[in-house]
């Protein structure tokens, strides 16, 4: 009888390691526990100790947090301005992985002094209470973007006087202090999506087959390498052995075997095979043009079209198919984040035109807690939030999904139109796709509807933009859906389904039963939940700021 194979041991700590002499605290605050666990794994194989008890002891040289207020929060009854070691954003971890050498210290200190440490706090806990703020929201039926592989640099914010490190092995030079403080999801995200992206060479053969599995109309083979890709962008180092992805979630044997050999030969025959197929190569090809689906794409490869030119002789294709046609290349390229921003502030500006009002939803709901009635009911503004991959930090993005409440639950109502008029005058929206408009016409959950192309001022190149109008009472689910992404969105349906609920964009519903005791639809009315987190709550789903919703 063969010896029973051992467990596989972690590779011995190697004491002259990147990280020899360095004894860390990690906060966990802000953190994923897969990515925690990575990060301590690495930290011991090449030479560090971490200390697992929970407080602050002289031996620490090094804390590390997501930020300043992870940092307060979790020390604010310890006096953190007599520490000796460094204070260390956990960027500074990835970008010394990344590398292969300890990235300078100085740029990536936590700014903490005695005064700051008592404030701190008390902002901390001030707002730990109130009501999530919207952001941006995910596709909820458009195919999800799944070429976000890319990662985004790392960004060093060189504003504050930072506390310099009293370690051995730190510059004694003056350093640049970064120093985060919370931001308003309506403003540039506080926390960025800045995963290590090491292993492009795996995830860039995914994202191909995530679209020919999507134009061939298999979603479950499509879904699964979307989900996976989150996974491989996030890990740590460059991945040599799938050894090393046994422990993570979402990849399974197939998948793994995939990775393996990409690893071992640098391409995958898989994606050959379909690369070489004709039927497939033109209906994945056909199935990238907006409006295109799987049963279209299959039609027309049958009709005898191989080519995009062949396609413009179609006389079947619908008015947006042919605007997806013609702007094809236009469509397919990503928008730099910085444009998707300013975009998103012509878009709030021209909102304030339409409906003018002196005083946004954060604002509003501030003036609710304190119970300010005058004020809320004199000063509202229409609130419009950049989502998706945007609000979920990455560097590009396929298009911009904007989502759009009033918090007065009535003005709404006719918005839409008017802003679609007005953002025509001004040369930004070019061409529609689509335009329904449920508030006007009392139908449905009274969700406006735009679909359409705009140009960035003073460009040409049309980018695809969504816009959607919710009435205030179901605005928080619009948020979850149009920010996504998908794998969240899913694992939220499934769980509310668990409950004995149906959620989608636009409420969680009590699930109706047929006669035969089989769930089937759902109840007319949603149940009352205001904002992304009493959601998340109500489902029992740990809360997620946007940056950490790329699952």
């Amino acid at each position: 009888m063969a010896p029973k194979r051992g467990r596989n041991r972690s590779p011995s700590p190697d004491r002259n390691g990147m990280f020899a002499g360095m004894v860390v605290f990690m906060v966990e605050t802000g953190v994923q526990r897969r990515r925690l666990q990575i990060w301590k794994q690495k930290l011991v194989q090449m030479g560090g100790v971490v200390i697992e008890e929970d407080r602050l002891t002289k031996k620490v040289t090094h804390v590390l947090a997501m930020n300043d207020e992870a940092l307060v929060g979790k020390f604010q009854k310890e006096p953190l301005s007599h520490f000796k070691g460094c204070l260390l954003r956990y960027q500074w971890l990835e970008d010394s992985l990344t590398s292969g050498e300890k990235a300078d210290e100085d740029l990536y200190l936590l700014k903490i002094d005695s005064g700051e440490v008592k404030e701190s706090n008390k902002s901390l806990h001030a707002t730990s209470g109130s009501e999530d703020q919207p952001s941006t929201p995910k596709r909820a039926k458009d195919s999800p973007d799944s070429s976000d592989t890319v990662g985004l640099e790392s960004q060093k914010d060189t504003q504050g006087s930072p506390t310099s490190c009293s370690v051995p092995s730190t510059s004694a030079s003056p350093g640049v202090g970064i120093s985060e403080t919370p931001t308003s999801p309506h403003s540039e995200p506080s926390s960025v999506y800045k995963p290590p992206d090491l292993n492009r060479n795996i995830t860039e053969i995914f994202g191909k087959l995530i679209n020919i599995y999507r134009a061939l109309g298999d979603d479950r083979r499509s879904f699964s390498y979307y989900k996976a890709i989150p996974v491989i962008e996030k890990f740590p180092t460059k991945i040599e052995s799938v050894d090393e992805l046994k422990h993570l979630p979402g990849i399974g044997k197939s998948l793994a075997d995939h990775i393996q050999e990409i690893v071992t030969t640098g391409k995958l025959s898989k994606l050959e095979h379909f690369e070489t197929d004709e039927k497939v190569r033109t209906i994945t090809l056909f199935g990238e043009v907006w409006g295109i689906g799987p049963a279209t794409a299959l039609k027309l490869y049958e009709k005898g079209h191989r080519t995009l030119e062949d396609l413009k002789n179609e006389d079947s294709l619908t008015h947006a198919q042919r605007l997806g046609l013609k702007y094809f290349d236009d469509i397919r390229t990503r928008i730099p984040r910085q444009e998707v921003q300013e975009m998103e502030q012509l878009l709030k500006r021209v909102g304030e035109e339409v409906l003018p009002g002196v005083m946004n939803f954060s604002v509003y709901h501030f003036a609710l807690l304190l119970d300010v009635e005058t004020l809320t009911a004199s000063f509202l503004q229409v609130d419009i939030v950049c989502g998706g991959s945007y609000r979920r930090g990455k560097a590009t993005c396929g298009d911009l999904d904007i989502v759009i409440t009033h918090p007065d639950g009535q003005s709404h109502k006719g918005f839409l139109t008017k802003f679609v008029k007005r953002l025509k005058e001004i040369n930004f929206l070019r061409e529609d796709l689509i335009f329904s408009t449920h508030s006007e016409e009392g139908i449905g959950s009274g969700v406006d509807t735009y679909f359409g192309l705009c140009t960035y001022p003073g460009q040409e190149l049309r980018r695809r933009i969504d816009l959607k109008v919710y009435p205030r009472d179901i605005y928080a689910f619009g948020l979850i859906a149009w920010t996504g992404n998908d794998v969240l969105n899913r694992r939220l349906r499934l769980l509310a389904e668990s409950k004995g609920y149906r959620l989608d964009d636009t409420g969680l519903f009590p699930a109706t039963h047929s006669s035969s005791g089989n769930r089937g639809g759902r109840a007319s009315a949603s149940m009352k939940l205001s904002t992304e987190k009493e959601v998340f709550d109500f489902l029992g789903f740990p809360w997620l700021e946007p940056h950490e919703r790329n699952l």
